[in-house]
């Protein structure tokens, strides 16, 4: 496939299946925001409690699209977002976001997860990006600076998961049930990382330079396993592991974020530090690899237990992390890797009829509709990010 045919293929996608969808189908008009829920086989919660996940990811998707493409029902929608999330999400008297609300906006959950936090900068900053906003920028810095106050470890390094609304201990911190309930993860390292490359971007603060260097250091020398390569998920306070998952999903999307955050620094020392690992860590990943063209989740090291299933966020990382090798590194066979699993995701994951993706494809080949179409983890990120980063890309 020609590099020109798969950018006007994502061009497509992300505006009439993702976008549209998100515009047309889960704009709360009645009560702001965004609707938090459609299940898996299309049915509207109209009452759901919304997430600020899903709002963070909401913004900076629309926030995003405007910016390569300048629709203004893109700016509309990634301005709802903002204005939603600014009023509602943040907590005025303490800092941070709550964590959930219920479909009138008031607070549900006010826990302070710091994930959460960061995918809020992630959102406010790109909205500032793509449109010089000076109060998305305000939130995204009082947002850095909340993380840096409450969550920073100034004993052993790197940032605690989660707190009380008023920033006191908690008793589970997980950020799902499906987590081990430990004081750091990778996924929150990872989701701070994310954000801070991209407020960086705008905002070329000292302070947020040095932490940016620092989270490089924390994944380069304490997430990441030095004899395989993939990244350890859970740990406490002073940085020790069970090293018993493999997470093949995390690990292909890190490898081209920590990419993206050593490029932006664009220090000579830090590139050449992590740019041997971006393949190392890529690689690593590429044993979820499958013949059909999809990554499987999960391998638990401790039941040798493997999950198969093909996660549409997986697939989407996927094709980033490897076009982010044939873009830099000239990585042929990554290349076809990436066009493979976009095939994957055209034939199984994308709803055409109704718009959207479906969560995953079970082992048996059946899709998954037990899983939401829209919700709290069912954002148009991860998918939207894919078409993006490919459009935008230089390869």
């Amino acid at each position: 496939m020609e590099y020109s045919a798969i950018k006007a293929s994502m061009k497509d996608v992300l505006e009439n299946n993702i976008l549209n969808f998100w515009i047309n189908r889960m704009t709360d008009k009645a009560n702001g925001g965004y609707f938090g829920e459609m299940t898996g086989d299309g049915r509207l919660v109209m009452t759901a409690d919304k997430g600020a996940i899903l709002n963070g990811r909401i913004l900076w998707s629309f926030s995003a699209a405007y910016r390569l493409i300048h629709k203004p029902q893109y700016l509309e929608a990634a301005t709802r977002a903002r204005d939603y999330i600014i009023r509602y999400f943040y907590d005025h008297d303490n800092g941070g976001v709550y964590w959930s609300l219920d479909y009138k906006g008031n607070p549900v959950d006010t826990k302070k997860q710091i994930y959460a936090l960061g995918f809020c900068i992630y959102g406010l900053s790109e909205y500032s990006r793509a449109t010089g906003d000076k109060l998305a920028l305000e939130y995204a810095i009082r947002l850095f600076h909340d993380i840096e106050e409450h969550s920073f470890d100034q004993v052993n390094n790197g940032y605690f998961e989660a707190f009380t609304s008023d920033w006191g201990k908690i008793d589970d911190m997980r950020l799902s049930e499906k987590d081990e309930n430990m004081s750091k993860t990778m996924n929150t390292h990872l989701h701070i990382l994310e954000p801070y490359t991209n407020l960086y971007r705008i905002w070329k603060d000292p302070e947020l330079e040095k932490q940016l260097h620092n989270l490089i250091d924390i994944f380069t020398d304490k997430i990441m396993n030095p004899m395989t390569y993939h990244l350890d998920l859970f740990f406490d306070d002073e940085w020790n592991s069970k090293r018993n998952i493999e997470s093949f999903g995390h690990d292909i999307e890190a490898s081209w974020l920590l990419h993206e955050a050593a490029l932006v620094l664009d220090d000579k020392k830090v590139l050449e530090k992590v740019t041997p690992l971006v393949r190392k860590i890529a690689y690593a990943a590429d044993e979820g690899m499958r013949p059909d063209g999809a990554m499987v989740y999960e391998h638990w090291l401790d039941s040798h237990k493997l999950d198969d299933e093909r996660h549409w966020w997986v697939q989407c990382e996927n094709v980033i992390g490897h076009v982010n090798l044939f873009q830099y590194f000239r990585d042929e066979e990554s290349f076809d890797k990436a066009v493979r699993c976009w095939a994957f995701i055209k034939k199984h994951l994308i709803d055409w009829d109704n718009g959207e993706w479906h969560w995953s494809l079970f082992p048996d080949g059946t899709v998954n509709i037990k899983d939401d179409k829209a919700g709290f983890w069912k954002c148009p990120y991860h998918n939207s990010r894919m078409c993006i980063e490919l459009m935008e890309r230089k390869f």
